[in-house]
């Protein structure tokens, strides 16, 4: 099925929607275009960086408070959303790119960060000395 041809699906949510579909996604999008060829992984990772950046403008300038408020607003929402879709995108897309299996090595992550930043320990602050 061709991106363009998933208008008629059931709309997805994060809730019908696995991980293993996303990384489909994203990949059929690719290969739909022939960008494979474009898609090694120092291309994937700074187009990541310049998308997370896309992203840090929005919050850029403004107070904490403010920040929090953006999903308050519809339209700020939105264009933020878009950001978050582009970064969630190119993880995805360096993810199939090196045989990154995102749940797994989530998971490890959480894991050893539990462990190097115990909640009884760490409880309502960050992690800085």
């Amino acid at each position: 099925m061709t991106i363009a041809a998933m208008d008629d699906q059931v709309p997805p949510t994060d809730s019908n929607t696995s991980v293993e579909q996303l990384k489909q996604l994203v990949d059929d999008f690719v290969g739909e275009r022939d960008w494979h060829q474009f898609h090694s992984p120092k291309n994937l990772a700074m187009a990541l960086a310049v998308e997370a950046a896309e992203l840090m403008e929005h919050f850029q300038w403004i107070e904490v408070a403010d920040s929090r408020e953006v999903a308050n607003h519809p339209e700020k929402l939105a264009a933020a959303a878009e950001e978050i879709a582009d970064v969630l995108a190119y993880t995805l897309a360096i993810a199939n790119s090196m045989g990154v299996d995102l749940s797994e090595t989530l998971h490890a992550k959480m894991v050893k960060n539990a462990q190097k930043y115990p909640a009884d320990t760490f409880q309502g602050r960050h992690g800085g000395k």
